[in-house]
């Protein structure tokens, strides 16, 4: 979905209009006419509501984004992000929408939201209208199938024909095109996963921490199993408005460095993965 400037300039405009007309996209709600001037919180950051970090995400992608037992948005993206929001002496809001309008920056230059965290990789298209934090996340894709295929590689999935899927708007997707193949698109992970489990597709594509935890549930660990890793060297950035307040990047930045330093990262790496970061997949 990579366009050229004026064509990317043009969606986003269209995005935002329809953001601002129709609020229904949002669990906890959103952006407001306040947007436009902004809230200042402490240390002099603008949000876009007074005493809130808006942030906008897609659900489920556990375990960066998703709804517990009790309906509470959980994940390691959530207590990344719960971390600037302390910093900046207020609370984190949640809003829920479609992650192609969270990839190609409307949902921040509309004012939805002061950040976008939604396990999004850094890439060059998307920094021609967002604006990223430091990378807080380095990523990788992988191959989750059913048992039995006897494929182990990208290559085995095309040799033998088999059906591939991948989620929408995702890297991983752009990845396997650029592959070669022509995976039918599912809107989120959890339709993706669906697809696999109903016969639909015998392979999907996926970030490796979500197929991982996938295969912690013993009713998917007892009919498929990760039969590749795909290193695709990506790393994720919390996304902010193109152009976004210094103050509020200088923030966000700063609080996953001083994460990283002084042992929380690891601490919450730890909570949602089971290991400590780089240890993935071993």
């Amino acid at each position: 979905m990579n366009r050229r400037t004026m064509a990317i300039g043009t969606a986003i405009l269209t995005a935002a209009l329809a953001l601002t007309a129709c609020g229904s996209q949002s669990s906890t709600g959103g952006g407001s006419d306040t947007a436009q001037q902004g809230q200042t919180a402490a240390g002099g950051a603008k949000l876009v509501k007074p005493g809130k970090l808006t942030t906008c995400t897609n659900i489920p992608y556990e375990p960066f984004q998703f709804k517990d037992a009790s309906g509470k948005i959980v994940g390691f993206d959530v207590d990344i992000v719960d971390l600037v929001a302390k910093k900046l002496g207020v609370t984190q809001e949640i809003v829920d929408i479609d992650f192609a309008v969270i990839k190609s920056g409307a949902a921040m230059a509309s004012g939805k939201c002061d950040v976008a965290a939604a396990g999004m990789t850094i890439t060059p298209e998307r920094q021609q209208n967002i604006t990223f934090s430091v990378p807080y996340f380095d990523a990788t894709q992988a191959l989750l199938a059913k048992k039995g295929t006897g494929a182990k590689s990208l290559e085995d999935v095309k040799a033998k024909g088999l059906k591939l899927g991948a989620q929408a708007s995702t890297t991983g997707l752009d990845y396997v095109k650029k592959q070669g193949f022509n995976p039918k698109e599912y809107a989120d992970s959890a339709k993706e996963l669906l697809a696999l489990q109903s016969g639909q597709e015998d392979v999907i594509v996926q970030d490796l921490p979500v197929v991982l935890t996938w295969l912690k549930k013993p009713e998917i660990a007892e009919k498929f199993e990760m039969i590749a890793s795909l290193d695709t060297g990506e790393q994720y950035g919390i996304g902010l408005k193109k152009n976004a307040d210094p103050v509020l990047l200088k923030t966000i930045n700063e609080t996953i460095e001083q994460a990283k330093k002084d042992g929380t990262y690891d601490q919450i790496f730890v909570k949602w993965f089971g290991k400590k970061p780089g240890e993935l997949g071993s």
